[in-house]
């Protein structure tokens, strides 16, 4: 049995410390916001928060989260950034296909959670694990800096 603690639960899981914590998310807690994209860490389709810091979940073992606050996609709109950055990815109609936008809202939310006022340089760099194969790039940048400014 693994224990964890997910969006502010503690949860007990009968799955193998080798799992990736993005199974034991989506097959076993029903978290299904968190998406498989590559399985190698690649994308960030899978990316969720340990501890505030964005991980790739497809590649973690879940025995590596035991200890860990993990956040999902499901939880990030209870904090103030996490509202914030959900807000402008609506208000500038940032969502294409939407497949990736879970894993861009989590490291968007992982940037401005330790810089509120991020440069262009600063979005590049940190968002530069997510893909996006509708190409809003542009949109995501637009979307970082608007919910940067509500923050302010």
């Amino acid at each position: 049995m693994i224990r964890l603690n997910v969006n502010g639960k503690a949860v007990t899981l009968d799955v193998e410390p080798d799992t990736p914590l993005l199974w034991a998310l989506r097959d076993t807690l029903q978290l299904t916001g968190t998406k498989y994209g590559c399985g190698q860490a690649l994308c960030g389709a899978c990316t969720v928060h340990l501890n505030g810091t964005p991980v790739r979940s497809c590649s973690l073992p879940v025995s590596a989260a035991v200890g860990q606050k993990i956040t999902t996609i499901e939880a990030v709109d209870a904090g103030k950034v996490g509202k914030a950055v959900q807000e402008a990815w609506r208000r500038l109609d940032v969502v294409q296909c939407g497949y990736c936008q879970s894993g861009q809202i989590m490291s968007a939310v992982a940037l401005l959670s330790a810089n509120r006022k991020p440069t262009d340089e600063d979005i590049d760099n940190a968002m530069a694990g997510n893909l996006c194969r509708c190409a809003t790039y542009v949109r995501i940048r637009a979307a970082i800096h608007e919910a940067a400014k509500a923050l302010a």
